[in-house]
């Protein structure tokens, strides 16, 4: 017990054993926001603000050094963010980049149909809303933005789910299944395939009633520059006025609104 008492031993070394991995990676998650926030930091620096033994955040430092996510400063021995982090962020420019290029897209189709516009794409198996235009209805009034809505129950998350791979569909709805949010839900495996064949044939998807009741919304895909599919523009508003179907134009204008977004992300129909 007095070991554990005493300064000049590594008892982090020992903690992070004992408590597992979780507890490391919560500091070098740590480290990097010390150094996003500081510009750089030397050991001593990172482990008194961490609270730790210097040679737990050396140690950590040295593990996050190796991944290029943190490099040493030659001149003055401090540490730095480094470039592995720009690796770690190249992941996510797409979607960064679809919300900018679909805005005004997004915005045109919503004057256009009076309805609400949604972008939004794939994240943690689930549909992610990620931006949104308003129509000029009274009754377009809830923020979708930041919502997590089902991929087998919403028309984004058709779309979605029709361009994954048959293995990477089955791992989704695995984890996820095929919940009923309302009486018209489609909760059957094989009818759910079938729909999403018609999907990826037609270029849309349409859903009534199955996220809500008395909600009705239509889909279509956007691409990248190499033809995979990275979001989903979707059109929605209440059922007693919202028809796609019988809206002259409506689907295939949303589909022309998913094909201008692509071609702003580079893509080229074949």
């Amino acid at each position: 017990m007095a070991a554990r008492n005493n300064p000049d031993i590594d008892n982090d070394a020992d903690a992070d054993a004992h408590g597992g991995g979780v507890q490391s990676v919560d500091r070098a998650l740590q480290i990097l926001e010390i150094l996003a926030r500081e510009g750089d930091a030397g050991v001593s620096e990172i482990a008194e603000e961490m609270g730790v033994h210097k040679s737990t955040a050396s140690r950590l430092v040295g593990s996050l050094v190796n991944r290029e996510l943190v490099r040493q400063n030659s001149e003055r021995g401090k540490y730095q963010l480094g470039f592995g982090i720009l690796r770690l962020a190249s992941s996510i420019p797409g979607r960064l980049s679809v919300v900018h290029e679909a805005r005004t897209v997004l915005e045109a189709l919503a004057a256009e149909y009076k309805e609400t516009v949604n972008l939004a794409v794939l994240r943690s198996n689930y549909a992610v809303n990620v931006d949104q235009a308003m129509g000029p209805s009274t009754l377009a009034t809830y923020d979708w933005v930041g919502s997590l809505t089902p991929l087998h129950a919403t028309s984004s998350g058709k779309v979605l789910l029709a361009a994954l791979t048959t293995d990477e569909r089955s791992q989704v709805l695995k984890a996820v299944g095929l919940p009923a949010r309302t009486p018209r839900t489609v909760t059957n495996r094989g009818e759910l395939e079938k729909e999403l064949l018609e999907v990826a044939k037609n270029g849309f998807a349409i859903v009534h009633g199955e996220f809500e009741i008395g909600l009705t919304a239509v889909a279509a895909p956007i691409f990248n520059h190499a033809g995979t599919v990275i979001a989903a523009i979707s059109i929605s508003g209440p059922a007693f006025r919202f028809v796609p179907e019988d809206h002259p134009g409506l689907i295939e204008g949303l589909r022309e609104a998913g094909l201008t977004i692509s071609a702003k992300m580079g893509y080229r129909p074949r």
